[in-house]
Parts: structure tokens; C-alpha cells; sequence
């Protein structure tokens, strides 16, 4: 079985592939602590195997695709020391099925390859996909099947965080969509402007990129709020919640056949 460790800057997922499966039969997900060690991070994870009726001993290979360096090196001891594995760390010097055509390619986040790879996988090309983090990534793949490059915008958590720990009379609210733009209540107003907003940015970002590619793109969504976002607006094609993980997994796939 394989596992697949998805490290982003808030939270960690982890997932378990069957051998040929390519959905998960198990998912977890936890904080990122930068400092929390190799043992403590496979106390996160037994009992989720546990639970699921899976035993250490059959996780047969691990793969992290890691934006916290600091985190990448845990995780590695951690499969190494206590599955008995040798994980595979996403980089740009792994085959992942896609060009890429960027004036420093070290510098993309290995995330957003890999929901890019999965993207094309799943729709073909030219594709753009946006996941909601800490930050919301826009990644774009052209016809050629290159990816591009994309867009980075503040998170949802981040832009309500840093809006109401500077304002004295704002304060947090529930993050869902709201019926109508004017709000009569201050958490009307803050749900409308934070939601409503961040809805007319990614129709306005979509059609944006879509200018400039050839094609007609889909548009596929992954990643915390995405859910909300399903359906709300015309311009947005699919929600895949294990985006990362199933890239993960083909990551894994198309390795693995070449040794």
C-alpha cells in the first residue's frame, strides 16, 4: 500500500492508496508543526491506520510532496525509521508527466505540480487548477501540456485573520456564502465582502488566464473552502477534494515503472 504525505503550510494530509486503487481508502489530516518529530508524527498516523484496519507493516512505499523543508526532513525519518520505507520527495527531477515551461522551475511549490499533473490526468490539457490553502494557488497548464506558471493570492483564514486582528470592531465569522451583497449586520457584511469577494477575484483570475491561453480550459477546484465554491459559479468546472493526494499517487505510479 502507499502512503502520501501532502505538507502545506497549515495542514498536513495524509492519505493510503491500495496498490492499484486510485482514490484513497484512508485520509487524515493534521496541523503543521514545524517542530514536531519524527515520532510524534507517527503517532498522528498509527491510529489512523489502526482505525481503518491497516497495520504499519503494509504501507509498502510513502510519497511527501512538502512546502516546509523543515517538515520534509521529519517525515522522511519518520518513513524510513518506522515504516521501513525509502519516501519520495516531489521535485522537479521526478518524471510527472507534464513540461514545464517556467523561467525557474525550482522555485514552484512541488504542490502545485502535483495538482497540475493530476488536473491534466483527470481532464487533459490546457487545464487550470486552484486550490485553497494558506494561499490560494491558480496553476495553469497550456495545450502543449506545459505547465505555465499561475497565480498566488492571500488564503480565505489569512485575509479574515489579518482584517479583524487590525480592526477593533471586527471579529471572525463562519466562512459560508451569503445570500445577497449588501449585509445588515456586521457579520453580514464581513461574510459578503470576505466570500462574495474572493468569488468575484477567482471569476475574475479565471477569465483573466483564460484570455491569455489557448483552448477553452476547465477549471477544477481542490483544497480547504473549495467545497463552497462548488457550485457557486458558472465558471468553475469540477471539485476534486483529493486533488493533491490522487496526483500524489500517479506520482508514484509513473516512478515507480521507471525504477
Amino acid at each position: 500500500m502507499l502512503l502520501t504525505v501532502d505538507v502545506g503550510n497549515t495542514n498536513t494530509v495524509f492519505a493510503v492508496f491500495a496498490d492499484e486503487a486510485p482514490r484513497p481508502g484512508a485520509t487524515a489530516r493534521a496541523s503543521t508543526r514545524r517542530d514536531r518529530m519524527p515520532d510524534e508524527w507517527y503517532a498522528i498516523l498509527a491510529p489512523v491506520l489502526g482505525a481503518s484496519g491497516i497495520a504499519s507493516d503494509d504501507l509498502t512505499a510513502m510519497v511527501v510532496s512538502s512546502v516546509v523543508p523543515s517538515v520534509t526532513r521529519w517525515l522522511t525519518e519518520m518513513g524510513q525509521e518506522r515504516l521501513r520505507v525509502d519516501p519520495i520527495v516531489v521535485g522537479i527531477d521526478l518524471d510527472l508527466g507534464i513540461g514545464i515551461d517556467y523561467p525557474a522551475p525550482g522555485e514552484i511549490g512541488p504542490d502545485r505540480l502535483v495538482n497540475a499533473m493530476a488536473a491534466v490526468e483527470k481532464f487533459g490539457a490546457p487545464v487550470i487548477s486552484i486550490d485553497f490553502g494558506t494561499a490560494i494557488n491558480f496553476d495553469v497548464v497550456n495545450d502543449a501540456g506545459n505547465y505555465i506558471g499561475g497565480a498566488l493570492a492571500p488564503g480565505l483564514i489569512v485575509a479574515l485573520d489579518a482584517m479583524v486582528s487590525r480592526a477593533a470592531r471586527l471579529f471572525s465569522v463562519e466562512l459560508t456564502l451569503p445570500d445577497r451583497a449588501i449585509g445588515q449586520s456586521t457579520t453580514e457584511a464581513i461574510q459578503s465582502g470576505v466570500m462574495l469577494g474572493y468569488l468575484s477575484m477567482l471569476e475574475g483570475m479565471i477569465g483573466r488566464i483564460k484570455a491569455e491561453l489557448d483552448g477553452n480550459p476547465p477549471v477544477v477546484i481542490t483544497g480547504g473552502y473549495s467545497e463552497i465554491f462548488a457550485g457557486a459559479s458558472p465558471l468553475i468546472d469540477h471539485f476534486e477534494p483529493n486533488l493533491t493526494s490522487e496526483g500524489l499517487f500517479l506520482v508514484y505510479q509513473r516512478n515507480r515503472r521507471q525504477g
